[in-house]
């Protein structure tokens, strides 16, 4: 046991998952600050099962990253409710039924995790991401939390930077 102790490093310092920014496109005007809660990457890779006489094998198939979540505080002014409803109308607009050209809606995220004193430590380009879900929360007067903001991100590709 103590030979295990003595393997870590005397200044380790581990990632936290209450330091991270999330960084939408500049065009969309949804502020870092407005993110309360966000889901790093995660992906699923397929099994192809290959038959022979009366047993089977297997090999890595298609693989795909998840959805993500994000959650958003929502202050009265600037709206994080109005940004997020202005780049869901590029998607879809629910007035005219009018859809967006994936080339209008898909746009790059950064999430980045930081170190005690601010410095990127982990860096996610999240490419093409678009709304799959928008949910603007419930209210009630026997509460007194912050309105909330609940999304999906779907994206082409993760690409794990640093």
């Amino acid at each position: 046991m103590a030979d295990l102790l003595m393997k870590m490093p005397t200044p380790y310092e581990p990632k936290r998952v209450n330091r991270f920014i999330v960084r939408f496109h500049s065009s969309l005007g949804i502020n870092e600050w407005y993110v309360s809660s966000a889901a790093r990457p995660s992906a699923k890779i397929k099994s192809v099962e290959i038959p022979f006489l009366n047993t089977k094998t297997y090999v890595a198939g298609q693989f795909e990253w998840d959805e993500i979540k994000v959650k958003f505080r929502d202050p009265i002014g600037p709206s994080a409710a109005q940004a997020l409803m202005e780049w869901f109308r590029l998607h879809a607009e629910s007035v005219t039924g009018r859809m967006g050209y994936a080339a209008g809606y898909k746009k790059d995220v950064e999430l980045e995790l930081l170190d005690p004193t601010g410095v990127v430590v982990e860096k996610w380009l999240l490419e093409g991401c678009f709304l799959t879900s928008l949910n603007f929360g419930e209210l009630d007067y026997s509460r007194d939390e912050l309105a909330n903001i609940d999304c999906s991100l779907r994206m082409d590709r993760c690409i794990l930077i640093y």
